[in-house]
């Protein structure tokens, strides 16, 4: 089994698939925040990661960097831990590094990333079965001034909500990669409410198949 959990910034992806991983005696694998080289010569004295106020001009360097780090975590890690059949859950896909690309990338950079992207996607293992966690704009900017992570401090809700869009697009239709299942996480605590954490893994075993799961359980 390889479940990859997906989402906007601050949805709640690595709470999930922490809190998860005990229910399936899973390993889990999360997203590496590297120190991208490039953005030293852009911030100065600034707070690391704030090329969200800036991303037009530093975009490609940083979407490169990120897409090859991300590439060397799945292909060498994923791919080994399902070689060995053991339960894995992720808090990311590849396939979402491009939807970030869309965003910020455009003219012969967009087109230069996706052929590498293509490139590469092509060696990367698919997961059984993608979960994707909806959350409204305002809800995913309360989040994340919840956790008030130093480099998400400078983000702008008109970036997020541009992100929200693109991911409910992005998610709504025909997704090749792996089957998608969607939850509306607004109104879910999974840290201080146990049962809606069982709501999700009981729609995951369902979805997979895996016993034991409770039918006809409505999430709120």
């Amino acid at each position: 089994m390889y479940v990859a959990i997906e989402g906007v910034i601050g949805v709640g992806k690595t709470t999930l698939a922490r809190l998860l991983q005990p229910a399936f005696n899973a390993e889990i694998i999360l997203e590496v925040f590297e120190e991208n080289p490039f953005l030293s010569d852009f911030y100065g004295d600034r707070e690391r990661y704030d090329f969200y106020s800036d991303r037009e001009r530093y975009a490609f360097q940083t979407q490169i960097f990120f897409l090859l780090s991300r590439y060397h975590q799945q292909r060498r890690t994923i791919t080994d831990l399902v070689a060995t059949g053991k339960n894995l859950i992720a808090d990311y896909t590849f396939a979402k590094d491009a939807l970030f690309a869309r965003i910020n990338l455009q003219g012969d950079e967009l087109e230069m990333y996706h052929k590498v992207h293509e490139a590469l996607a092509e060696k990367i293992q698919r997961p059984d079965l993608l979960v994707y966690l909806q959350a409204t704009t305002d809800t995913l900017m309360q989040r994340i001034a919840f956790r008030d992570r130093p480099y998400e401090r400078q983000m702008e809700r008109a970036y997020i909500h541009e992100l929200n869009l693109a991911y409910d697009e992005f998610f709504s239709k025909p997704f090749d990669h792996a089957p998608v299942l969607t939850i509306d996480s607004n109104n879910l605590n999974i840290i201080q409410n146990p049962e809606h954490l069982k709501l999700i893994e009981d729609r995951i075993r369902q979805s997979l198949s895996l016993p034991p799961f409770q039918q006809s359980l409505p999430l709120p």
